[in-house]
């Protein structure tokens, strides 16, 4: 998918379309996740320092992602890969791989190329965004295809033509060659794959080590045998934040932490899962991070059991001097709980456990309207002006345009933080455009977006 993140909050607010719009976390310490293309033209880019990209585009909308709707629209592209192949291998939210062949979707250079086609116009037809598509005989091609297509294209690597394409390409190209690799092969006075390939391999395992070596010389030479893996099974769950200013309180770090620990169970609920390793992950103020593990007798899903056991961990590590990030995860997954165990031991259905009640976290007080939070980019409703998003809050005032992904560029209006006209709300589902329409239509009406 073209620019995922972005490309949906565009999709969503007519009034960004055509606009430099960057996702990512908005306090001193975020980062970009997603860039639009209109504000790659500034030079911003996915893992940049927020503060930087400000910089570089200081009237790009700045806003905070809504994964709940980013998987959603995921689910539906996945869908439509799974249409074509039983062999499809989400790399991420936004990207897969797929064995054509596998699903008899394509045999030969004709067929995987209409094959591509038609997903390109399933995806724009079933969610409004674009795809990118890369076709070739292996993982890495295919890859490095798809990158040469993008924004909203196809490209083909034809079989015999893969070693030309290759040779005058950087090495950073090559999957596995992240800034310390190519830093290291650069001093070597390697820079191309061409390069790569007339080292030759004993000179790349003396550089690199056995593995590595290896592994690139035979990507080099565009060898690559990996098959197509199909749906991972999920190994763990975790959540994590980091903060914009250094915690010293040891109460409010566990404070963090409990929270942290619902938050994970919550996941751990949506997915079906229970776990029996409970981890806990903490970035002190010098950088040093410090991971903690606990192993329960038997899998669990109760969020008390996961907050203690976090708690226990978190005992174990000196916060002295501050801490920048705390994270808690759960491993050793199973679809199944220890309570549910004992329920059926007992002859009593999983859901009637009375273990279960008794230890059933109390459900949270509602917030009240000057607790809530007003992300920008998120959505919000008003009695009198309907669906809309947040444009910025601060000093008590939140700041929303009134849109919807079907109207016209919207109005903009300022209300209390307290207001109880205005409600957070769920993100409206995109509205698919007709074949042929410009993905910037209707774009032209509005005014110039800022994010506070």
């Amino acid at each position: 998918m073209d620019a995922f993140f972005a490309s949906v909050e565009q999709a969503s607010k007519p009034s960004l379309r055509g606009k430099a719009v960057v996702v990512g976390g908005l306090g001193p310490r975020g980062v970009v996740a997603t860039a639009s293309y209109e504000a790659r033209v500034f030079g911003v880019h996915s893992a940049m320092p927020m503060a930087q990209a400000r910089r570089r585009a200081p009237n790009a909308a700045y806003l905070v992602p809504r994964f709940a709707l980013y998987r959603s629209i995921s689910e539906q592209v996945m869908g439509l890969l799974r249409a074509l192949s039983p062999l499809v291998e989400p790399l991420s939210l936004d990207e897969a791989f797929v064995d054509l062949e596998a699903g008899g979707a394509a045999w030969d250079e004709r067929s995987a190329r209409l094959a591509g086609a038609k997903l390109r116009a399933d995806i724009r037809a079933a969610t409004g965004l674009t795809g990118s598509v890369g076709l070739a005989a292996s993982k890495m091609l295919a890859k490095i295809a798809s990158e040469q297509a993008k924004p909203d294209g196809l490209v083909l690597i034809e079989p015999g033509t893969e070693r030309a394409l290759l040779g005058p390409l950087p090495v950073r190209t090559l999957p596995g060659v992240g800034p310390a690799t190519g830093d290291h092969l650069r001093r070597a006075g390697i820079h191309t794959v061409d390069e790569l390939a007339e080292a030759g391999e004993d000179e790349l395992v003396r550089l690199l080590g056995k593995a590595h070596g290896q592994a690139l010389f035979a990507m080099a030479l565009a060898r690559d045998e990996r098959p197509v893996v199909a749906e991972r099974e999920t190994k763990s769950v975790s959540v994590e934040d980091t903060y914009d200013v250094d915690i010293h309180d040891r109460v409010r770090v566990g404070t963090e932490v409990r929270r942290l620990a619902d938050r994970c169970v919550r996941r751990l609920r949506e997915a079906g899962l229970s776990g029996r390793t409970i981890v806990l992950k903490v970035r002190r103020y010098d950088f040093s991070t410090l991971t903690r593990s606990e192993t329960l007798r038997g899998p669990t899903d109760d969020p008390a059991v996961v907050r203690e056991a976090a708690a226990r961990l978190l005992d174990s590590v000196d916060t002295t001097g501050g801490v920048r990030l705390l994270g808690v995860g759960v491993s050793g997954l199973a679809d199944y709980t220890q309570e549910d165990l004992f329920a059926q031991a007992a002859g009593v259905p999983a859901d009637e456990s009375p273990h279960e009640e008794a230890e059933a976290a109390p459900a949270p007080e509602p917030e009240t309207p000057a607790e809530r939070r007003w992300p920008a980019g998120h959505d919000v409703r008003h009695a009198v002006y309907g669906h809309g998003w947040v444009q910025g809050s601060g000093l008590g005032r939140v700041t929303a345009r009134f849109e919807t992904p079907g109207s016209e560029p919207g109005r903009v209006k300022t209300f209390r933080v307290d207001d109880p006209a205005l409600q957070p709300a769920e993100p409206l589902p995109l509205v698919s455009r007709r074949p042929g329409e410009d993905e910037g239509a209707g774009a032209g009406g509005g005014t110039r977006t800022e994010s506070r």
